[in-house]
Order: structure tokens, then sequence, then C-alpha cells
């Protein structure tokens, strides 16, 4: 199959470091790679890729201050995927563009879908989804789908990972952990007061964006003068095994509804359990009593915190491989794939007879 996937070009595929969505675009496309397809991969000219890559700008956008409109990039990105398509190049379209590719691409014949990677519960999104109800979008969680049950919906694929990008590492585990982003639906500080509250070291190891620089500074910052807490920094995936094999736990105290979340599947993967407030996808994701503790408050959070020694660390990570591997994700997205080039096949046939 001749596959374009097209990736946001804010960070490379995969991210030097921080970055959900091009990491995910990556492992997809890397497995869809290695499962013999043809693949094409629209992104930053820094990526990495075994698909052949067409570069719309030389350099991830945030690492570029050069650039003061990205959408004018996204734009062009579209517009050049577009023209190949009408040279036929092929068979299926895979966009992680939001609802940027929804009315360019209804207006031509290659079967397309868009996986939606963000919180979808704003009150801007129930136009765009009364609009274009017929576009075809897959969800990374149910839990993602609730604030628009108005789209049209043909799959929920949950993330994977690489088998073996992470794995569990010979450790004594002792400390509480956070990895990911500090921001204000992150709830970093919540996490501080678990441990704090549990007498157990908390490492962080966390990127801070600009616009979360307030939180940082005037809530998380003062916290962290606390002897039980380490502030490490954003790591990278090369450091991720150690880090978190030395957990006792992952803590993902958030107040937001987390449209997926891989951290969890992270953890999982290292064969270190999570402690994960009840919100967004983490029902789906956690195995309550088996990969982790679903709690509502701190309260229930501290307790949890003491029964993590009789969670098996070996039965996470076999959960892991079980449901989270970047392989089941491609064999998912190929399925859904499939089965939307079949019900295209009448309108591909009408275009080309009006032809």
């Amino acid at each position: 199959m001749r596959i374009a996937q097209v990736a946001p070009l804010t960070e490379a595929v995969p991210p030097k470091l921080y970055g959900g969505t091009e990491r995910v675009v990556h492992w997809l496309t890397e497995e869809l790679v290695g499962l013999g397809h043809d693949v094409t991969l629209f992104a930053s000219g820094d990526s990495r890729t075994s698909a052949r890559l067409q570069a719309t700008w030389p350099r991830a956008l945030r690492l570029d201050g050069s650039v003061r409109d990205a959408n004018a990039l996204h734009m062009v990105m579209l517009e050049n995927v577009r023209r190949k398509c009408d040279d036929e190049e092929f068979d299926f379209l895979h966009f992680h563009l939001d609802y940027y590719p929804f009315s360019l691409f209804s207006r031509q014949p290659t079967p397309f879908v868009t996986t939606l990677h963000g919180r979808l519960d704003l009150p801007e999104h129930q136009p765009v989804f009364n609009t274009f109800s017929s576009i075809p979008v897959i969800s990374i969680s149910n839990s993602q789908r609730r604030p628009v049950p108005q789209a049209n919906w043909t799959s929920t694929i949950y993330h994977g990972l690489p088998e073996n990008l992470l794995t569990p590492l010979p450790s004594s585990p002792s400390y509480l952990a956070v990895l990911g982003r500090i921001a204000p639906e992150k709830r970093v500080d919540r996490a501080i007061n678990v441990a704090v509250r549990c007498g157990i070291p908390l490492k962080i190891a966390a990127k801070v964006d600009p616009a979360d620089q307030d939180y940082y500074t005037e809530v998380v910052r003062p916290m962290m003068d606390h002897p039980l807490v380490e502030y490490v920094g954003e790591i990278g995936d090369h450091e991720k095994s150690e880090f978190l094999s030395g957990a006792l736990g992952l803590l993902l105290p958030i107040d937001w509804p987390e449209p997926f979340g891989l951290v969890m599947i992270e953890a999982m993967a290292c064969g270190t359990p999570v402690i994960a407030y009840n919100r967004g996808s983490v029902a789906e994701i956690i195995d309550e009593g088996l990969t982790g503790f679903i709690v509502e408050d701190e309260i229930s959070a501290v307790a949890a915190v003491g029964r993590l020694s009789g969670l098996d660390r070996t039965a996470v990570r076999a959960q892991f491989a079980a449901r989270f591997t970047a392989r089941r994700m491609a064999l998912d997205y190929l399925a859904a794939y499939r089965g939307l080039m079949r019900a295209a096949e009448p309108r591909i046939k009408l275009v080309s007879s009006a032809e």
C-alpha cells in the first residue's frame, strides 16, 4: 500500500526530546515500512525516517525562531500533499493535523483519515464537527470522543511503543516519579503533596513550556525546595528505562480530560505501575490492581502508594506487551485504512467515470 503520513511541523519526527504526536507518527511510520508498505512522511526536514521524507521546512518549527506563522507552512504542506494526490501517488492519506485537512481533502477522491491527538472539549470544536460530520476520524481513546459524538468516528486506536524501546532494568525502586510536562493540567503540585505525605522521595523529569512558566514559577518551583523533591529536568527515550525502572510508581494526578497519556505506557513498558487520577483515558489504559491504581483524590492516591509493593512488575510489563506495542498499533491502523478504502471505492469510481 502507498501511504502518506502527514505530521505536524512543530517538532521533528521523532522529536529530539518531548513531543507526543510526532513520536507516535514516527513509531507508526517505522512499523508500516517494516511491514512492507511504501510510506511517504510529510514532516520537517530534520526528521529521521525509513520512509520517503517530504520536507516542507528544514527545521522543526519549535526550534526555528525565524518562523512566526506556523499556519502558513502547514497550509503549504497540505497543498503539496494534495498535488501529489492529483498525480495518484498514494492509495491512502493519514493526517495528524487535527481539523486542518477536513475541507480541502473532502474535495478529492483519495481516501483519508485523521487521528485526533488532542482534547476536544472546547466550545469551538462543536461547529467544526457539526460542519464536517462526515469526515472520518480516529480517536486515541473512547473518552476522547465524548464531547463530540457527532463526529464520524471510525475507530479507537490506542498508541503503542516499539516493544523494546523501553525495558525494565535491574533496580531497587526507591522513589516516586513524574515524567513529561510541568503544566497546570498535569498538576505536578499534587504529585509533590502525595510524595511528601508518604515520606517518599519524588523525582520530576519534565519540561516547562513558555506557556506554563507562570504555573511553574508561582506554584511548583517553591514546592521543590522540599528535601524529598528532586527536579531532574527533561529527559529523552535513552534515559527513561533507567529513570522509570528505579521508581516505585509513576504519579499522574492530572486535572484534564487526558486523550491518551503516553507516559502511562512508557512506565508500563519498564514494569513500573501507575497511580493516576480518574480523568480522560486513564480507566482505559490502566488495568486496576494489575498495572496500577485509579484514584479520585489525594487521600486515595496516598493510600495507593502503600499498595504499590503488592503489584507484580513482570505482569505490568506483560500487559504492556499485550496491549500497547507499536506493531499492534500499526496493524490496527492498516485495518482502518483498508476499511475506509473499501468504503471509498464507489466514490472513486464515480469520480473516475466523470472524468
